[in-house]
């Protein structure tokens, strides 16, 4: 006899535009639903509740917190509230997946993980790149070595808008600028095809409001391997993942971080891997989420805590660099 798959009931706290995708692409996932929403406003509540077809809609975060039937909660609310938000979930016994990036810095990070240790619930950041499948395909290829050793790493992730001081991409009380937001983005691509770096070189331009509108970094490592990564919000960049290897190219095309396709040129042949990707791409990291829930596990095996304290370091380092203060 089949023993009964759990169904994850799930809340999302905070219903700005990426919880919109994160709602499609979990009513794809089986075997879970999207239970409660909250908002600040009651009215945002209900109308995300009534688009999502959710059982509850709450006018305040406590109260989703509150709730007893709900299993797992995506926090996806500015940057500067993660760590609150979490915390409050982690402390009521839901497991908190939550937005990247994690908090504002080691600190609050390191908080959180404190919290979800001692009280044994699982954590995780919502780093949706690392689960989906065209990445993890170029991970195991280069983990294997098919192309031999890397030489080199090109990342960008750049876009241009418009300066303006009341939305939450551009607000520094929020944590806006270009590294946090898509910065983060080819940082994690160096940390998790390279590893640490022994050392990091950046500088940035900055709006009048002191956000910062650039930053160039390179990490460097042993055997002269370096990673060159930018990102921008004054220009469209490629917004590709570019590894060098002996005997490859391997070229994550355009917006990398998101279900794309793959071109590998070897001797000057190139073929392109397609993942025929039917869905946004959240679906992949909650269908893992859901399964360390019913596993009872306390953290993932890919996105580990470890993980994200060398990603939120890493990030501290560069905003000492460039002299970027929150």
């Amino acid at each position: 006899m089949e023993q009964e798959v759990k169904t994850i009931r799930w809340g999302i706290i905070g219903l700005g535009r990426i919880a919109h995708k994160f709602a499609q692409d979990l009513l794809t996932v089986e075997n879970c639903e999207l239970y409660a929403v909250a908002s600040r406003s009651q009215e945002k509540a209900d109308v995300f509740a009534s688009e999502y077809k959710t059982k509850k809609a709450y006018a305040d975060y406590v109260s989703l917190a509150n709730d007893a039937n709900i299993d797992a909660v995506y926090i996806a609310t500015p940057h500067v509230f993660h760590k609150e938000n979490s915390i409050m979930c982690l402390k009521k016994g839901i497991a908190v997946l939550c937005e990247k990036p994690f908090a504002m810095n080691l600190k609050e990070v390191s908080e959180m993980i404190e919290v979800s240790k001692r009280h044994n619930v699982l954590l995780m950041e919502a780093l949706w790149t690392y689960f989906l499948p065209h990445y993890q395909y170029v991970l195991k290829q280069l983990e294997a070595k098919t192309y031999g050793k890397i030489l080199k790493l090109e990342a960008s992730f750049g876009f241009y808008r418009e300066f303006n001081d009341d939305a939450r991409l551009f607000r520094k009380s929020l944590g806006g600028g270009s590294l946090l937001d898509i910065g983060i983005y080819p940082i994690f691509s160096a940390l998790s095809i390279l590893g640490k770096p022994n050392d990091i070189e950046a500088y940035a331009t900055f709006f009048e409001n002191g956000a910062d509108s650039t930053c160039n970094m390179t990490f460097n490592y042993d055997d002269s391997i370096s990673a060159n990564l930018k990102c921008s919000l004054l220009e469209d960049l490629p917004t590709e993942a570019i590894i060098y290897c002996e005997k490859a190219m391997i070229k994550i095309n355009r917006m990398f971080h998101m279900p794309t396709t793959v071109t590998i040129t070897t001797d000057g042949n190139e073929t392109l891997k397609d993942f025929d990707y039917k869905t946004i791409g959240y679906n992949y990291e909650v269908a893992h989420f859901n399964q360390l829930i019913r596993e009872n596990k306390k953290e993932s095996d890919i996105m580990t805590l470890e993980f994200s304290k060398q990603l939120i370091n890493t990030l501290d380092e560069v905003r000492k660099l460039i002299n970027l203060k929150y």
